[in-house]
Formats: structure tokens, sequence, C-alpha cells
């Protein structure tokens, strides 16, 4: 069965007769994904944390999301919200940390191979870095970074590891966010409202100073859809969101993510297509 998804590649060795036939059995590019590599890594935990007992009861509740967009599937399923339910389960949260750190880690080599947007930033603030892989990869990148602030949580950045340069400060993103010379996130804006996002946005506009910068890594919905593989898993990771925040979340398109800014303060806008999921946003004071 795996082998007819893509995860194996399967071999048949030639025989004298098919009933003889010798069958092995190889990892595909998908399937390599899925192994640890040398650095601990792997989506293994992303593709885990998809198919948890809390996921699972809310699947089936799709339709009504669809029917109704006030049903929130995830919350009629598990009686709370998906932020409320991680934060009470421990084995979940760190599932969902292991998972983050899966697929932040690839997405983080393409943008510092792609895009030099750091560069003349001393201090830089990660809003929801979960373990502060992202902050640790960038600094490593950009020596000239010096200061690093991990803003997430209390119950979250209370497991972040040490990082050389990095702080970890617990807060509300809906109250205040720390200063820094640079603002960066990860999956954040896509889980809000446009309501709840302006105000993260407002929050961010303060803490920046003139000429500085939030940069926004978000799956970006094309204008017009197609077939291509990038709508697909686009377009799969709106529902995704539908199913587990509905009301508080979605995908958009580069103009709404413009607006957004706009109508917050931000005058100036670019977007970057650097990886096949994700654009870099930027949002300029």
């Amino acid at each position: 069965m795996l082998a007819s998804h893509g995860v194996f590649e399967e071999h048949v060795a030639p025989a004298a007769s098919s009933a003889s036939s010798e069958r092995r059995y190889s990892l595909t590019e998908v399937g390599k994904t899925l192994v640890t590599d040398a650095e601990g890594l792997s989506y293994a935990p992303y593709v885990l944390q998809h198919h948890q007992d809390a996921l699972m009861r809310a699947w089936p509740l799709v339709h009504e999301a669809v029917l109704d967009p006030a049903t929130e599937p995830f919350v009629k399923a598990n009686g709370d919200t998906a932020y409320a339910h991680y934060g009470k389960n421990p084995e979940m949260n760190k599932l969902m940390q292991r998972a983050m750190s899966g697929v932040s880690v690839p997405f983080m080599k393409a943008i510092l191979d792609g895009y030099d947007g750091f560069s003349g930033v001393g201090r830089l603030v990660d809003v929801g870095g979960s373990a502060g892989d992202c902050l640790r990869m960038i600094m490593g990148k950009h020596t000239h970074v010096r200061e690093g602030i991990n803003f997430d949580l209390p119950e979250v950045v209370a497991k972040a590891p040490p990082i050389p340069g990095v702080t970890h400060v617990g807060g509300d993103m809906f109250k205040s966010i720390p200063a820094g010379d640079a603002i960066f996130m990860r999956w954040i804006l896509t889980t809000w409202t446009d309501d709840e996002c302006k105000q993260i946005l407002e929050n961010c506009f303060k803490a920046l100073p003139a000429g500085g910068k939030l940069i926004a890594c978000e799956p970006v919905l094309p204008q017009d859809s197609d077939d291509s593989h990038r709508t697909r898993a686009l377009l799969e990771g709106d529902i995704f969101v539908m199913t587990i925040y509905r009301a508080k979340g979605k995908h958009r398109t580069e103009q709404e993510f413009q607006q957004l800014g706009l109508s917050t303060g931000f005058p100036r806008f670019q977007a970057f297509y650097i990886d096949h999921f994700y654009a870099v946003l930027e949002f300029q004071k």
C-alpha cells in the first residue's frame, strides 16, 4: 500500500516464473523525508500529529464547517480549542514541537539560501518561535544578528532548550510583542481571523522602529486555482486550518495579506516565493 502511495518504490527481480519473482522495496524521495536525518529531524512527527486521536475525531466534522462557517470541528469534537488542548496535554504539546521542528528546518534552509532580508538586523524577535529552531538557524547564518528573542506562550518557552544569544520570553502576542529591529513569524497569521491578524500586526508595528520590518512566512493562495502540486498542497492546508481552527484561521491571497498590512499602518509590502508551500511576506514600517 505504501508503494502505491509513493512512499516506497517496488523492484521486481526477473525470475523464471512470476510465482518465484522476488520483490524488493526502496525509499522514494517522499519516504526519505520520514526517516530521521543526521540532525535528528524528519517529517514523521508532522504526519503523526495529523493522525492523533484529537484530530481524527475532528476530521469527520469538516462537512459541518462547510455548511455552517461558525462550526469549529476541533472544538466540537474535543470540547476545547486546539491551542488550549495542546496546553493541557504535555505529550501532544511535545509532539507538536517535534513536528514544527521537522518542517521548520527544511523550510528555513530554503529561506537562508534564497532570502537576504535579514541584513542590518541586530535584534530579531521570533513571534511563536516554539523551541527556537528558526532563530538558531537565522543567527547561525547571519552572525550580525547579535540578539534573538524567542517569544511564545509561557508553557511553550518553558520547555525550550538553551540557545546561545537567544532569550526565551513568554507572553501574549495579542497584548504586546518585544521590541526588535525586525520581527519574524511563521504560520501565525494563517491561524487567526482578519480582526485578530490586525491586532497582531498593530502590536508588531508598535514594537518596530522606523524602517523596521515584519518578516512573515505564510502559505499564500494563488489568485486563481490550478492543478499544480503547489496549489493542491495549499488548498489541502486550507482544509486543515478549517478543521483545526475554522473561524480563527484561513489561507489568504497575496492581495489579502497586503491589505491587512496597509490597514495596520505598514506602507510597504513585498512577497517572495521561495518555498513550494510558504512565501516570505515583508511588511515594512
